[in-house]
């Protein structure tokens, strides 16, 4: 952990910026997911499930680069680790361009795990560098909500773009999303050469092994129990997000006949609810418990869930006069869910890791491998919708948010604190 009296505040602010501009490129990679599952599904004629292909991918590389990603943070430091993620992000969108020239949708599912590699190794580098420089508590809670907010934004103008991307061709293809692939190697090029002669504070590094824990003393990140239910609770949570705005989408598009233009403009705006909740979550988050936060978020996500599962299709709702028309408004209770779960990473990260001290560099990797649970959710809540609708499967969403209110209740305690860290 970094001390206090190492550099001073200002010191910081330019490793800040990077996080910064870091997490918004992890949801810009992340968030092409979501428009892209809509024009494959168009492209190649799929299923609702097989169109999630690419997401599942996409966080399965969680799964495999999770502990890697851990590893080595610990051992070369947050500059390095963000210089080869930056490097494999470069990779992974070059392979989604590749792909729409080939339209190949095998290469797309590389392009899609290339990039979860690049968007895991910059999770394990942001967040306990945010979470190191604010110390923890609720100073570094404040610190990722900040971050978090970008992350939003991203994500907010990624199904937008794509939306109208596509709205202007007759058909649908990968290659469509081009210019959006463009913008995503600039900016990855830009901050590969910007976090060279940026000087980043780096953790203080320990020889802790990730091992399970053992007779002769020798503890580990699994040792703690909140941080087990944490990292349980990080994949039922990142099931929650990527499941609800994936699901409307194809929902608005395949149920109710939406252009998917008009979905993706529709969709965005549960990506802007996010990035407003984070802004609020930032100031805010230095004034409540994690835990507060996180019960509050979970309860209203539920009420607004429940409402869409019981409110009829039919009945619509107009904001304006093009975009914003007959939408049910059981999707629209769907996209204000981003508001409550937008401050549950951080919140939950936040927890996780508390108390930790010389561990958190192997449970960030270990946590970063839980974020796959963004691609097996959303697939298995896919599947459900094929079996019984769209809406209906939101029951299986519920039951994610009852395990996070759980986590929010009295799942966090940190029990171990006798184990030296």
């Amino acid at each position: 952990m970094l001390k206090p009296d190492t550099m001073t505040k200002k010191s910081f602010l330019p490793a800040i910026a990077i996080m910064f501009a870091l997490f918004f490129m992890i949801a810009f990679i992340t968030g092409l997911h979501n428009p892209l599952g809509i024009i494959v599904k168009f492209q190649f004629g799929f299923s609702n499930a097989a169109s999630q292909l690419g997401n599942l991918i996409n966080f399965l590389a969680y799964a495999c680069m999770g502990l890697p990603a851990g590893y080595i943070l610990k051992k070369y430091g947050y500059k390095v680790s963000s210089l080869v993620a930056v490097s494999i992000g470069i990779l992974g969108v070059g392979t989604f361009w590749l792909s729409g020239l080939l339209s190949n949708f095998w290469v797309y599912l590389l392009g899609a795990f290339i990039s979860g590699f690049a968007a895991c190794m910059l999770n394990a580098v942001v967040n306990p560098m945010l979470n190191s420089i604010g110390h923890g508590g609720k100073k570094g809670n404040q610190l990722i909500q900040y971050g978090n907010s970008l992350n939003s934004l991203a994500a907010t103008f990624v199904p937008f773009f794509i939306g109208w991307l596509t709205g202007q061709h007759a058909s649908h293809s990968i290659s469509d999303a081009n210019p959006a692939f463009f913008i995503a190697l600039g900016v990855f090029a830009l901050a590969f050469i910007i976090i060279i002669f940026t000087k980043i504070p780096e953790p203080e590094m320990d020889n802790e092994l990730l091992s399970v824990p053992h007779k002769d003393g020798i503890y580990s990140c699994f040792s703690f129990r909140h941080f087990v239910l944490g990292s349980i609770a990080v994949f039922v949570y990142m099931g929650v997000e990527i499941g609800i705005a994936n699901t409307t989408n194809l929902y608005l598009t395949h149920e109710i006949g939406l252009m998917p233009g008009k979905a993706g403009v529709i969709v965005s705006l549960f990506w802007f609810f996010m990035f407003i909740g984070r802004l609020v979550g930032g100031y805010l988050g230095s004034r409540f418990a994690s835990h507060d936060m996180l019960s509050f978020a979970t309860f209203g996500t539920m009420i607004l869930v429940i409402m869409a599962i019981f409110t009829p299709s039919d009945l619509l709702v107009s904001f304006g006069e093009r975009i914003f028309t007959d939408i049910p408004i059981n999707a629209v209770f769907l996209i204000m869910t981003g508001f409550f779960t937008s401050v549950m990473w951080g919140n939950i990260f936040n927890m996780a890791v508390e108390g930790l001290g010389k561990y958190t560099s192997s449970a960030t990797g270990f946590f970063m491998f839980m974020v796959c649970g963004g691609g097996i959710l959303p697939a298995i809540q896919g599947a459900i919708a094929d079996l019984i609708g769209y809406i209906p499967s939101f029951w299986f969403v519920l039951l994610c948010l009852a395990y996070l209110l759980f986590y929010a209740s009295s799942g966090y305690k940190n029990v171990n604190r006798k184990i030296p860290v």
